[in-house]
C-alpha cells in the first residue's frame, strides 16, 4: 500500500492551486473535466492534492494546529529546510495560526509554525524532525505496538 493524495474542497480553486504552487512546489499533474465543474490534481514528488470545486459556506475557521474533533482532518504537513525562509517567502500571504515554536526537548532543531491556506485548511510547516530510533538504530515502538 502506498500513500495517493488528500482531496481538498476549494471556494476557489485557482486561488488554492496558486497557493500550493507557488508556496509548496506543487504542480498541475491533471484536470478532469466534469462538464460544468474540474477536479485539479496537483504533484509534488509523490505527494497529490486533489482540488475540488465546493459551495460558498465556509466552515468555521480551524484555529491553532487545526480541530482536534474525531473524524476531521487535523492539519496538513510538510518539511523544510528552514521555517523562517518559508515564511518569509510566504510574506503577507502568511496567515499564521500557532507558531513558529521551537521543540528542541524534544530533538535538537525542531521547530514548526501553522499557516491556514485559503480555503480555511492548517497547514503545518516544520524543520528539524526526526523519527526516535531506540538505542540499536530501530525504529521506536511503545510496549502496546503503537
Amino acid at each position: 500500500m502506498v500513500w495517493s493524495h488528500v482531496g481538498l474542497n476549494c471556494a476557489d480553486q485557482k486561488t488554492t492551486e496558486e497557493f500550493y504552487t507557488r508556496y509548496f512546489g506543487f504542480t498541475r499533474a491533471r484536470v478532469v473535466d466534469l462538464g460544468e465543474a474540474r477536479i485539479i490534481f496537483l504533484r509534488q514528488g509523490d505527494v497529490y492534492l486533489e482540488l475540488f470545486a465546493a459551495g460558498t459556506d465556509q466552515a468555521a475557521p480551524a484555529q491553532h494546529d487545526g480541530p482536534a474533533a474525531a473524524g476531521r482532518m487535523r492539519h496538513l504537513a510538510f518539511q523544510t529546510d528552514s521555517v523562517d525562509a518559508f515564511l518569509a517567502t510566504l510574506g503577507e500571504a502568511a496567515e499564521v495560526t500557532l507558531g513558529p515554536l521551537d521543540f528542541d526537548d524534544f530533538i535538537c532543531g525542531w521547530r514548526t509554525v501553522w499557516v491556514r491556506d485559503p480555503d480555511g485548511v492548517i497547514v503545518e510547516v516544520s524543520q528539524g524532525f526526526e523519527d526516535e530510533h531506540d538505542e540499536h538504530g530501530h525504529d521506536h515502538e511503545d510496549k502496546d505496538g503503537v
